[in-house]
């Protein structure tokens, strides 16, 4: 029982309130050098569940998943969207460097295809990034995720609505997105592994995909309706 106990305290799954423990988890850099700094020094877990928690989409939450999804989808790595609010826009995804070969949306039609579809990609030895956008989980569905997040060594990013940012979650990381003054994009931590929460950081987000001009992200919101010819759909 004592090496269990040292074994979860060295990963950082029990958390010691009065220190701050260095987790030994493995981790994909953010691309944010700010960001990575507030997380001490590693960035999106791998093999475990993040939440971003925001009140709407459009803010930035895409430009802070653009550095991941370049170097993914370069290591012949699969990118899901599953159940995106608006249809990726392909030419800005391939004009900031994603290989749209590997770019993978789904729409499902229930939350019980939302849920399978979302642990079968998680489990798939071929990914290597789930952007999810569930209506609404259980605590028992998050708990699910969580293993099947376990069993693969792919980062998995779910965006959630702000409020439930005061529920409990077993989320290794949780984010809470606001828009800020010209473009940035405010990150408050709200939890993560090893350490309290509180952190915050500002990152400007105006020189990506030439949005100082546009008062819409290009990436999030195409000149088309959703469709079969979609060039984003696979």
């Amino acid at each position: 029982m004592s090496e269990l106990l040292n074994t979860l305290m060295r990963d950082a799954r029990v958390w010691q309130g009065h220190r701050h423990t260095a987790t030994h988890q493995p981790a994909e850099s953010t691309g944010y050098q700010r960001l990575d700094n507030q997380l001490g020094g590693l960035g999106w877990p791998t093999g475990a569940l993040s939440e971003c928690l925001l009140d709407a989409p459009g803010i930035g939450e895409l430009h802070l998943l653009l550095p991941l999804m370049q170097r993914l989808s370069h290591r012949g790595k699969t990118v899901f969207w599953i159940n995106p609010p608006h249809t990726p826009y392909a030419p800005a995804l391939a004009r900031e460097g994603v290989n749209l070969d590997q770019v993978v949306m789904v729409h499902t039609d229930n939350q019980g295809d939302f849920l399978w579809t979302l642990e079968n990609c998680l489990r798939s030895p071929v990914t290597g990034l789930v952007m999810a956008w569930p209506d609404k989980l259980a605590a028992r569905d998050i708990r699910r995720l969580q293993l099947a997040a376990e069993a693969g060594s792919n980062v998995c990013v779910l965006f959630r609505e702000r409020h439930h940012a005061e529920q409990n979650s077993p989320a290794a990381l949780r984010l809470e997105l606001t828009p800020g003054d010209h473009q940035a994009l405010k990150v408050n931590i709200v939890k993560r592994r090893g350490s309290w929460p509180g952190q915050r950081c500002s990152l400007s987000m105006g020189h990506r995909a030439d949005l100082a001009s546009q008062e819409t992200p290009r990436i999030i919101r195409g000149p088309w309706r959703q469709g079969p010819g979609t060039a984003a759909n696979r």
